[in-house]
C-alpha cells in the first residue's frame, strides 16, 4: 500500500451462490483522510464492494488490506451506516448511538457520556429518550452517523444513506455531514446512484462499469466548497461539467 492510502483492494471478485458475477479484477487504493464515492450503474456492485470491505461478506477471490494489513470479517477500524437505518426499534437514540461502544465493553457510564457528545453533534440534543420510530427518516439517518462517529473509527462506510429522504432533507444532511467530518480526518467510502450527490460531496469518484463491476475511471472533482454558499456551487461551471462529464461515462452502459 502506498503511505496516502488507508485500504487497498486487490484482485476482488464477487461470484454469489445464483452464479451471478457481481465484480471481477477490482483493483483501487483508497486515500487516508477522504471522501471516495463508488458510482456506477445499476446492479454494477457498489453495494456489494462496500460490504467486501466492510467485512460483512466474503469476496470470492482477492484480498482487502486495511491500515497494512489483509481483513477477514467486520473490525473497530470500519464502521458502517447503513441505507436503511439499522436502528434497534425497541432502544432509545441513546442506546442506538451507544451500542457499538457496549459491544465493545466499554463501561456504561462512558460509553452513554460519548454518544451523548456524539448526538448533540449531529444535532438531535433533546431526542436521547426517543425511539426511532418518534423518528423522521432524516433524523434516523443521524443517529446512523452518531453510532459511527461514536466508535471512533478510521473508516466510515456509507451504503446510499440519503435516499430515503426528500431532496431538501438530503441536502441539509450533506452539508451537515461535510461540516462534521471536515476537521476529523476520517476516511470515508460512500455509495450513491445519484451523480450530482457524487460531484457535490466527492474528494474522490470511482466509476463502476456495468456488471461484473471492475473500475473503468477515477474523477477528482476538485470542488472548493469553502467560502461559497451550497447554491453557489451547484450552479458553477466546473460543478456541472463534472455532472456530464461522469453522465457520458455512464450512459455507454445504458445503451
Amino acid at each position: 500500500m502506498s503511505a496516502d492510502s488507508i485500504v487497498k483492494l486487490k484482485d476482488i471478485g464477487k461470484i454469489y451462490d445464483t452464479g451471478v458475477e457481481a465484480l471481477k479484477d477490482v483493483n483501487f487504493e483508497f486515500p487516508v483522510g477522504k471522501l471516495s464515492t463508488l458510482l456506477g450503474p445499476s446492479g454494477c456492485g457498489k453495494t456489494t464492494l462496500l460490504k467486501i470491505i466492510g467485512g460483512l461478506i466474503d469476496a470470492t477471490s482477492g484480498e482487502v488490506w486495511v491500515n497494512g494489513k489483509p481483513i477477514s470479517g467486520p473490525g473497530p477500524d470500519r464502521a458502517f451506516v447503513f441505507q436503511d437505518f439499522a436502528l434497534m426499534p425497541w432502544a432509545t437514540i441513546l442506546r442506538n448511538v451507544a451500542f457499538g461502544l457496549e459491544l465493545r465493553g466499554v463501561p456504561k457510564d462512558e460509553r452513554l457520556d460519548i454518544a451523548r457528545k456524539y448526538i448533540k453533534e449531529v444535532g438531535l440534543e433533546g431526542f436521547e429518550s426517543n425511539y426511532p420510530h418518534q423518528l423522521s427518516g432524516g433524523m434516523r439517518q443521524r443517529v446512523g452517523l452518531a453510532r459511527a462517529l461514536t466508535v471512533d473509527a478510521d473508516i466510515i462506510l456509507m451504503d446510499e444513506p440519503f435516499s430515503s429522504v426528500d431532496e431538501q432533507t438530503r441536502r441539509k444532511f450533506q452539508e451537515d455531514m461535510l461540516d462534521l467530518l471536515q476537521n476529523r480526518r476520517k476516511t470515508v467510502i460512500f455509495v450513491t446512484h445519484r451523480i450530482e450527490e457524487a460531484a457535490y460531496l466527492s474528494d474522490l469518484i470511482v466509476l463502476l462499469s456495468a456488471r461484473p463491476g471492475s473500475v473503468s475511471q477515477v474523477i477528482k472533482p476538485d470542488i472548493d466548497h469553502s467560502g461559497k454558499c451550497p447554491d453557489e456551487i451547484r450552479r458553477d461551471k466546473n460543478y456541472l461539467d463534472i455532472i456530464d462529464n461522469i453522465w457520458r461515462e455512464l450512459k455507454v452502459y445504458l445503451c
